[in-house]
Parts: structure tokens; C-alpha cells; sequence
């Protein structure tokens, strides 16, 4: 098994500190998501071996496309994890956008279909859809969009939440981009298992992501697909367990009490089914967070999405990494705070560990070959 680790482009703001907010909510980081910091932290991931970065979508972030499309140029593998909403966009215009970036890029992109969870948010997009027709609609996009990219005539498509007449793109994306998709609720089973590539989930302990799976693979052996699946999760990792949990302690000092409070009431009511999970991991308490062994859920008292990381020694990172896999998780989304030195961290202590043990192979990293011919021989040099 060859297991794929991606990182993550806080297009918010990065701190030092646990950032709170995000999911609906408005969340800034003291280190600013400018383009110089962003580039920093793409560079960081491309070094150390990262396949893509994930990028975040709603009004509380920096969009993604356009983000995504100014660092092209300054990264020469890393791919581009974009995230975006089916309700804010025509499939038409997202498919071509797909083949644009693909064009450009070199082949460096990959999708996060997000349905969104929060009303608030969405209506502010002039989205008035609820969570089931979300889902719906989200089910005709990318039916359309997969359509299209396949498409050499043109197509036309009337459902119930979406329609497009004789649409065809002028060039379709080459290689197609793998499509990421993670739903919790049970309307988003169906749409994973028809037309996801990798579906994703958040950082839970085993046996409820074991649970997870399992309800996605018997779906999808009805669709006759099989998908990938990954995991999305934050990591404090160190050169021993002490140091980490240390680090770990050090984020909870610093969190204001006044944003946990604030936080937890706006998450509270979130329609997102994953986002209950997250919150009745710690239930708003801060002394009972390690829910599983170096299963930290901290992050999510400050933090909506992801809320879990994992805490430990580099050997005790990578194990849980292993465990994971070993429930069929391929994909790994990792971030840490703050992301470029948490990148360096993760890549110089734990990737190793998963290279040894025939897990992981750096995406790009190349043997220099050792140098047999010297720049200027003896007889030449005294010419």
C-alpha cells in the first residue's frame, strides 16, 4: 500500500496559536494569508514531499481558484487541492474551469466538492436551497461536470435543481482531476458513492471511521465503483511524546475562553452532520480531550471542520497514520500550526519513518547520480 500526504493552505491566516473560527464562521490568523506567506508554506509542502495543498472555500477565506492559480508559477509539482461549492457556480463553468487549470498547470489539480453545511453562509451566496436539496443539486453537478469532460457532442441535462442546453467544452481537463468529496449525512452516501473519487472524513477514532467506510464501500459496491478514502486531520509531532503533548498543552494556554464559547455556540448550529461528530468528541469540555490514544480533539474547541490532530513522538504519529491505513485510508490531509514549520516537522520526522517501513515514497525526489567524470582532467588542465 502507497499512502499520499497532502498539506494544507490556510488562506485565512496562520498563527502560532490554535486560529479560531472558520465553518461559517470568521476567522483571521496574526501572520496574514498573503500571497509571500502562502508561497512559503506551498514551498514548504513541495519539499518535503506533500502531493497537493487543500484549499479552504467560503467568505471567511480567500477564494480558492484564484489563490490556487497565482501560486502555479511559483511551485514546480505540488498540485492544488481547490475546494468549491456546486451553488455558487454553473457546472458548465466549473467543468471548463477544471481543463483551464489543467492547461496552465501542467496537469496540478484536484477538486474538493464542499455541499455546505451552514444556511447563513450559503444564503449570503444567494443559495436558499436546504441541506437535502443541497445534496440534490450537488448530485446533478457533478453528473453534468462529469459529462462534460468526457463529452465530444454536445449535451443537454434537466433536473430538478439544475439545467444546461447543448453544453460542450472547447477542451476538456487532461488528466481529468480526481474529484474529493466527505458528507457525513445520509444524503451525501449516494452522491460520494456515484461520483466521488477519494471521500474523505474527519480526524474520528478508528472504529467510527472503520463504521464510515464501510457504509460508503457497500454503497459504492452498488454503483459498481470503488473509491478511494482519506482522512483530513491535523498533526503536533516532535521528537518525543513529551515534547509534543507539551505543544499541545501550550496551544489550549493560549486559547481564549471568550472564543471557545463564542465558536461553540455558532457550531452548535451547523446542519452539518460531520460537525456534530466533531463537536461530541470533546462536548465544549477541556479536560477530557485525548479521545483515543494521541488523539488529541482540542483543535475543535476553537476550530469548525477538522477538529482532531494527532499528538505524539514521530514513531507514534506514524503508527496512528498506519492504523489508519490499515482501514483502507490512503489520503492523508495534514496541517499543523503554524504550517510551515509544522510542514518541516511532519516531513523531516515522520515521512522518513513511513519511507523505511515501504509506505511512502517521496512524489519527486530524484538519486543524484555520483560524479565519475571530473570537470576538467589532468591532460586538459595542463594544456
Amino acid at each position: 500500500m502507497s499512502l499520499n500526504f497532502h498539506w494544507f493552505l490556510p488562506t485565512y491566516g496562520d498563527s502560532r496559536n490554535l486560529v479560531a473560527g472558520g465553518h461559517g464562521t470568521a476567522m483571521s490568523g496574526d501572520r496574514p494569508a498573503s500571497l509571500r506567506y502562502l508561497n512559503q508554506i506551498a514551498g514548504a509542502a513541495e519539499e518535503n514531499g506533500f502531493e497537493a495543498v487543500l484549499t479552504p472555500t467560503g467568505a471567511w477565506c480567500e477564494d480558492a481558484w484564484l489563490t490556487t492559480a497565482m501560486l502555479v508559477e511559483t511551485t514546480e509539482t505540488l498540485k492544488f487541492l481547490v475546494a468549491f461549492r456546486p451553488g455558487v457556480v454553473s457546472p458548465t463553468l466549473a467543468a471548463q474551469m477544471a481543463g483551464t487549470f489543467q492547461r496552465h498547470s501542467r496537469g496540478r489539480l484536484l477538486l474538493n466538492v464542499v455541499t455546505g453545511g451552514e444556511p447563513h453562509e450559503q444564503q449570503a451566496y444567494g443559495d436558499f436551497l436546504d441541506k437535502e436539496q443541497r445534496y440534490e443539486r450537488t448530485g446533478e453537478f457533478l453528473h453534468i461536470v462529469r459529462e462534460l469532460w468526457g463529452a465530444h457532442e454536445p449535451i443537454s441535462f434537466e433536473g430538478k435543481h439544475l439545467q444546461v442546453r447543448n453544453a460542450l467544452l472547447n477542451n476538456h481537463p487532461d488528466p481529468i482531476p480526481p474529484v474529493f468529496f466527505g458528507g457525513s449525512s445520509a444524503p451525501a452516501g449516494p452522491i460520494a458513492a456515484q461520483y466521488a473519487d477519494t471521500y474523505l472524513t474527519w480526524g474520528e477514532p478508528l472504529f467510527a471511521v472503520s463504521k464510515k467506510l464501510e457504509w460508503i464501500r457497500r454503497l459504492a459496491v452498488d454503483h459498481g465503483r470503488k473509491l478511494d478514502y482519506g482522512l483530513r486531520i491535523h498533526v503536533i509531532s516532535r521528537d518525543t511524546s513529551e515534547q509534543a503533548w507539551a505543544e499541545a498543552d501550550r496551544l489550549l494556554e493560549a486559547v481564549d475562553p471568550a472564543d471557545i464559547e463564542r465558536v461553540q455556540a455558532n457550531l452548535a448550529k451547523s446542519e452539518s452532520e460531520g460537525q456534530r461528530r466533531m463537536l461530541d468528541l470533546h462536548g465544549g469540555a477541556t479536560d477530557r480531550l485525548e479521545i483515543a490514544p494521541n488523539l488529541w480533539a482540542g483543535v475543535g474547541l476553537v476550530r469548525g471542520g477538522a477538529g482532531t490532530a494527532l499528538v505524539g513522538s514521530h514513531e507514534e504519529v506514524a503508527e496512528r497514520l498506519i492504523e489508519y491505513s490499515r482501514l483502507g485510508i490512503t489520503q492523508f490531509i495534514l496541517s499543523g500550526y503554524p504550517h510551515v514549520e509544522e510542514a518541516y516537522w511532519f516531513g523531516e520526522g515522520v515521512l522518513p519513518i513511513l519511507e523505511r517501513r515501504g509506505l511512502w515514497k517521496h512524489p519527486t525526489r530524484r538519486v543524484r547520480p555520483v560524479a565519475t567524470t571530473p570537470f576538467a582532467t589532468a591532460a586538459a588542465s595542463s594544456s
